[in-house]
């Protein structure tokens, strides 16, 4: 028995897989664009099948489609909308300029199952059509366009927002838990004058926390989406209240703010609020980056490095070093802030292909935001539960280190001068003693004033 069916589109005849919901145009995308098996992910669907459900209930309120094909197409939609149909968006990340595929593998799988629901079989266009009916008053110029800002609003809410906050309040907890603690600070990786252990944790915190309000305030411009602009903003072939109706149908199956755009020709011509959004992402990348370094640098030894904080064991370290243990948490989440900062380069040059009223490159815009908030997402998840959550100080290399460090003598400043506590310094580091040995044996104070003058307590 023969595996396929006979679709046609305006080209011609092509084979489909017999049990696809999708048809034509879908398959000459499988098969013009082999390129990565990449596929635009699940909050990108979604948001595909909310546009074509919101479209449905504005064409039927608007009497521009008869009730039942409508409510088989918003019935459609929501199955779409819920994953039930995810194995039939085939098209590769990587297609057709606009992502015009990728709304016709939207539009014929809906028309598929559509069809079914009246009483009609996949792939019978007589039902219900891809172009006349699911895809009424829209273009794959506005539709991709919004289904980016949808999925990337969501997206925000349901893993980027929440994995922020769990690490913004896990560093928060590890930063008081700190404060007891004095170390040597470090600047250009040398000794500095010290701090609280809690206080180098406190600036995590808030660094992170500036990443946060950053995303924050790029979120608002998600909103803005021209839903009704069709192929270059004039809402051609479209009822004058459908893109009020459809736009306000997107914002209650959403429950997020979404609106009218300031000028709908500016929205069809840019991709400038998931830009926005890739750019503070990049600045979070860049942030944790920071952090996850600073605990892999504090953590390095054990017994030759820094060692000044212990990190939870979670698997072996080498295949070659028995009981080596590495920092493999922060690790990957460098790796993962590094996906993200080239996610971003992407979605820049991408931008930069707007011309005229459209950009070309939207769907690798879509796919690179998505993927970014995706793995930042998970990634800070495992980086609070499987190291920040499990970090211990070590107090006595702290303690060791500092008593060792140079920059003691930047206490002497007040009390001998600049250029003599720099005479200590460096007599301290040809000799090896410390900064506390040499004043005394050279008797500039006396023991109980060095005690005092040096107490880590009384310089932080």
């Amino acid at each position: 028995m023969e595996n396929y069916r006979i679709a046609k589109d305006t080209l011609g005849e092509i084979k489909v897989p017999k049990d696809a919901y999708f048809g034509a145009q879908t398959q000459r995308a499988v098969e013009n664009f082999p390129i990565s098996g990449l596929r635009l992910p699940r909050a990108f669907i979604r948001a595909q099948a909310i546009i074509k459900r919101s479209a449905a209930v504005a064409n039927r309120d608007t009497g521009q489609i008869e009730e039942q094909k409508a409510n088989a197409i918003i019935q459609a939609a929501e199955e779409v909308m819920d994953g039930k149909l995810d194995d039939q968006f085939v098209v590769d990340a990587y297609q057709a300029g606009a992502g015009t595929s990728q709304n016709m593998n939207a539009n014929e799988v809906i028309a598929s199952r559509a069809s079914e629901i009246l009483g009609g079989e996949r792939g019978d266009w007589t039902k219900v059509h891809p172009n006349d009916d699911v895809n009424m008053a829209q273009s794959t110029n506005d539709t991709i366009h919004v289904a980016i800002n949808i999925a990337v609003a969501e997206e925000l809410h349901r893993l980027l927002y929440p994995a922020l906050e769990k690490t913004i309040q896990a560093l928060e907890e590890k930063a008081e838990e700190f404060q007891p603690y004095i170390k040597s600070g470090r600047t250009h990786l040398q000794d500095a004058v010290p701090m609280r252990l809690g206080q180098s944790f406190e600036g995590y915190v808030q660094s992170i926390r500036n990443a946060y309000d950053a995303v924050k305030m790029a979120e608002p411009f998600l909103y803005e989406i021209g839903l009704g602009g069709n192929a270059v903003g004039t809402g051609i072939n479209s009822h004058p209240e459908y893109s009020d109706r459809a736009i306000e149908a997107v914002a209650e199956i959403t429950g997020l703010d979404f609106k009218q755009p300031k000028s709908r020709f500016s929205f069809m011509q840019n991709t400038g609020a998931a830009i926005r959004v890739s750019h503070t992402l990049k600045e979070t990348a860049i942030h944790l980056i920071k952090v996850s370094s600073d605990i892999r640098l504090l953590s390095s030894g054990p017994r030759t490095g820094i060692a000044e904080l212990n990190l939870p064991a979670v698997q072996p370290g080498s295949s070659i070093m028995p009981g080596k243990v590495n920092p493999v948490i922060p690790e990957n989440l460098y790796m993962i802030c590094s996906q993200v900062i080239g996610n971003d380069t992407c979605v820049s040059t991408a931008g930069i292909g707007s011309q005229l009223e459209i950009n070309p490159m939207m769907p690798i815009i879509g796919y690179n935001v998505l993927q970014s908030i995706t793995i930042l997402s998970t990634g800070m998840e495992t980086f609070t539960e499987r190291c920040i959550k499990g970090i211990e100080p070590n107090e006595g290399r702290m303690s060791e280190l500092m008593e060792k460090s140079l920059a003691l003598a930047t206490a002497l400043n007040p009390k001998i001068g600049y250029e003599k506590a720099a005479e200590i310094a460096k007599e301290s580091f040809r000799s090896g003693k410390t900064v506390r040995e040499v004043i005394l044996e050279k008797g500039i104070m006396s023991e109980k004033e060095a005690a005092e003058l040096l107490d880590p307590e009384n310089l932080v």
